[in-house]
């Protein structure tokens, strides 16, 4: 079987030439199908043979050999190849493994994921065996490498160097550096980031942007600089600017920027006549947005608004593979490519009635396939959080005059804090919170307010954080205290406490930060916990992008951090954490 950054040996090229020849049988049979050929861009009738893993025939032929072949008749439906999601980000709430199944059922059946999560919980030597464990998979499975910790970490706690980073790198399965959220730095002067960035080049792999608003002069320098790709468009015009640029652009529909249909619909009324260097992504949305699956609902989309069909598939699939080097292996039908095919009941419908992966059947006539999950999380540490030390009333002592105010799910800006904070509760009805973040190894804490975050609510916490470092939030300390204490219970995850009941909680057992369960669940879970914060006041959409982003520096205007409070524009600490 193929690995990343191999090629199949020789004594498997040898039985590939070999069926072909009619000396071996095919492993599955696809005959009659209509299916998109990419390179002409046309429909084509063709039979479609598969040994093992791979295609290794696409024509008229029936095979002479058919010894143990399973046959599909095709005739009626058409055939695509896998899409291809080419900005993963894994870790949001549910892991990487259950994930790449749920995602292959609608038949996204390649991702390419961020490393950030699993490199800073585990490092670089157990995450480069950890990614190769995927291999085992019938799902493909890429890494980026991240250039930076998207948060202000403590100076002990700084696994982003330069061994570190061109190691992993250097891996076969990393095949991007990036997402380059730090690109303010670069373009004042970060030659060691540059350096990265040259370094990335030099190998021939990508370097993904995050330039959202950028002009075309900032556009330009980060190409200057090794950008290859941005996914941060905001309007067709942004795409636009992009491609005129020479960027390749990622098409975004997330829980957080739903813009697909609005930007597909610019780009058509401005006559784009090429979408050759255009992709989708769902950007790590979170559980319950993936419901319907990822990079099929962006191709109903752009169906819908009149993105022309053969288009519609390129973008979900040959244009992923041509952008990374890896149009010989993936994202088509033909000869040599590894076998992602989906089987619809119409070309204008890529909701797939079977999918393939790797030649091996994730779903069948609409049956999903029972699969073999194969990941040991407890032989890379990863299990549930046992927490060695407990909160006092001393960390739960309020006096600052700043405050973080949401504006959006993701967005805080500074504001003055007018109201008593130094009670035992805040006054319901308001939008004023206590806000803890406190380290994982309990020796550092930092205490601000939220404004936005709930009306209501008497405690939340939540191990479900950028840095993995527990966040609590409420309106009463007695219920923030009991939230912690069942969050710690159970070993890391997400409690809601009100009046002294728990109104809710999610175990996540994989280091606080994943679920360990089926994805279905953790839909049905997660439609809950936004469903309660809400009625609790919460007025925005996605409260787990809410808790993962407030130590983001990456946005603006001010974060809470494991060094204190942020200004991200002047990039200072402006409120120290306190040592416990």
């Amino acid at each position: 079987m193929l690995e990343f950054g191999q090629f199949w040996r020789n004594r498997e090229l040898r039985e590939h030439i070999a069926v072909v020849d009619d000396k071996l049988a095919p492993t599955i049979l696809l005959t009659n199908c209509t299916y998109l050929n990419v390179h002409t861009k046309k429909w084509v009738q063709a039979n479609i043979w598969i040994y093992k893993d791979r295609i290794v025939y696409v024509g008229e032929r029936m095979p002479k050999n058919t010894d143990n072949t399973e046959i599909i008749d095709c005739i009626g439906q058409y055939v695509v190849p896998g899409y291809m999601e080419p900005h993963a980000h894994p870790f949001q709430l549910y892991n990487p493994e259950e994930f790449a199944f749920h995602a292959a059922k609608f038949g996204t059946t390649t991702l390419i994921n961020d490393n950030l999560r699993i490199f800073s919980l585990i490092g670089r030597e157990k995450s480069l065996e950890f990614i190769e464990t995927f291999n085992d998979i019938p799902i493909s499975m890429f890494w980026w490498g991240r250039y930076d910790p998207q948060t202000m970490l403590r100076n002990d706690e700084q696994p982003f160097d330069t061994e570190n980073l061109l190691d992993w790198l250097e891996h076969p399965s990393v095949i991007q550096g990036g997402e380059l959220t730090s690109w303010p730095q670069l373009l004042t002067g970060d030659d060691r980031l540059l350096y990265w960035i040259q370094e990335t080049k030099r190998m021939k792999k990508r370097v993904e942007g995050h330039f959202p608003g950028s002009s075309e002069n900032t556009l330009t320098k980060l190409k200057l600089l090794g950008a290859s790709a941005d996914h941060e468009s905001l309007t067709g015009a942004d795409v636009l600017k992009r491609l005129q640029i020479g960027y390749y652009v990622a098409l975004r529909h997330s829980s957080i920027r739903p813009d697909l249909e609005n930007i597909l619909t610019e780009l058509l009324e401005a006559e784009l006549t090429t979408y050759d260097q255009l992709m989708y992504t769902t950007d790590g949305s979170t559980p319950s947005y993936s419901r319907h699956g990822l990079i099929n609902v962006c191709v109903e989309i752009a169906l819908r608004v009149g993105v022309p069909v053969e288009e519609a598939y390129r973008m979900a699939s040959y244009n992923v593979a041509s952008y990374y080097h890896l149009d010989e292996v993936l994202g088509s039908i033909a000869p040599g490519r590894l076998a992602h095919i989906n089987i619809l009941y119409d070309k204008k419908d890529p909701h797939p009635l079977s999918v393939l992966a790797k030649g091996k059947w994730i779903v069948k006539d609409g049956v999903d396939i029972p699969q073999r999950y194969t990941l040991n999380w407890k032989k890379y540490g990863i299990e549930k959080v046992h927490y060695d030390w407990d909160l006092t009333e001393d960390d739960l002592q309020f006096s600052i005059p700043v405050g973080l105010k949401m504006t959006n799910d993701v967005i805080t800006h500074p504001y003055a804090v007018e109201i008593d904070i130094t009670a035992d509760r805040l006054p319901v009805g308001n939008g004023d919170a206590f806000l803890l973040l406190i380290d994982r190894n309990g020796k550092w804490r930092v205490n601000s307010v939220l404004h936005g975050f709930t009306t209501q609510l008497g405690g939340l916490c939540s191990s479900f954080s950028l840095t993995g470092d527990p966040i609590l939030i409420g309106k009463n300390k007695r219920d923030m205290m009991i939230a912690w204490n069942r969050m710690k219970e159970i070993g890391g995850g997400l409690v809601l406490v009100h009046n002294g009941d728990v109104l809710f909680e999610l175990p996540l057992s994989l280091a606080g930060v994943m679920y360990d369960g089926k994805m279905d669940k953790l839909i049905e879970q997660e439609t809950e916990v936004i469903k309660l914060l809400q009625e609790a006041g919460y007025p925005f959409e996605d409260p787990m992008y809410t808790l993962l982003f407030l130590s983001s520096t990456h946005l603006p205007y001010i974060r809470i951090t494991p060094q204190g409070i942020v200004d991200v524009m002047k990039q200072e600490v402006i409120v120290p954490a306190n040592m416990r």
